[in-house]
């Protein structure tokens, strides 16, 4: 029986591919979603991926939804943390709001999705957890306060859960895409996009598929004696 895992975010840019990724290399795939019901509708035609929506920043919500996906598919092996959101301001112009809106969802969402699956991982012995992370979380970004500590934060939750998880051959592990062609980095205007590529020594944005590919290795039965580390995956832009 394939292994079920849980993509959140997963309609969409770097969570579509690897939701799909994760299909083609036979695992049984839920992706979730939090409000575009006409994407998350043409992703499921178009892939067969069953998708689900529920808010990430809401511990219930992500429990009952989580509980739904096990119903219909099995036990969640593998969950993929790729939910995230961006309200950017300089640090003296953000509003708590702005800083609530993306704490709750990039690092809340993390336990809010990890902690209700946790328990039956320690129970089967078995588990994988990948949380998207991001170059700026390891390097910081004007105008990503917010952002870049929910990220750099997400790095401690998966450290944690490594020295937590190992003795259940439970493996928690991130990547942290640079800069990559997604819809919302390719719709910014072209000399702002020439900018960002000036500054990756690769000379390309990187593609979905490259992040995709990462968390297939991370969640396969080959990286078993991987634990606590971190991808980064960059084009050499940031080194740590």
């Amino acid at each position: 029986m394939a292994r079920v895992a849980l993509v959140t975010g997963g309609s969409r840019g770097i969570g579509a591919a690897i939701s799909k990724e994760l299909k083609d290399k036979g695992y049984t795939v839920a992706a979730t979603y939090a409000g575009n019901d006409e994407a998350a509708a043409n992703f499921t035609e178009q892939t067969g991926i069953k998708t689900y929506k529920w808010n990430a920043a809401d511990y219930d919500a992500s429990k009952a939804g989580l509980a739904q996906v096990e119903a219909d598919l099995g036990p969640i092996d593998i969950v993929v943390a790729n939910a995230g959101i961006t309200r950017d301001a300089p640090f003296h112009k953000m509003t708590p709001e702005q800083w609530r809106e993306v704490i709750d969802t990039n690092l809340t969402g993390v336990f809010n999705t990890v902690h209700p699956i946790w328990p039956g991982m320690r129970e089967r012995k078995f588990g994988r957890v990948v949380v998207i992370s991001s170059i700026n979380g390891q390097k910081g970004q004007f105008g990503q306060t917010n952002y870049a500590a929910t990220k750099a934060g997400d790095l401690g939750i998966i450290k944690s859960l490594a020295q937590e998880g190992a003795r259940f051959n439970i493996t928690a592990n991130a990547v942290c895409p640079g800069y990559i062609a997604t819809e919302m980095v390719m719709a910014v205007p072209e000399k702002v996009r020439d900018s960002i590529i000036a500054g990756i020594p690769a000379g390309r944005l990187g593609e979905p598929e490259e992040i995709a590919r990462c968390v297939a290795f991370l969640v396969s039965d080959d990286s078993g004696f991987v634990n606590g580390s971190t991808i980064s995956a960059n084009g050499a832009q940031f080194f740590v």
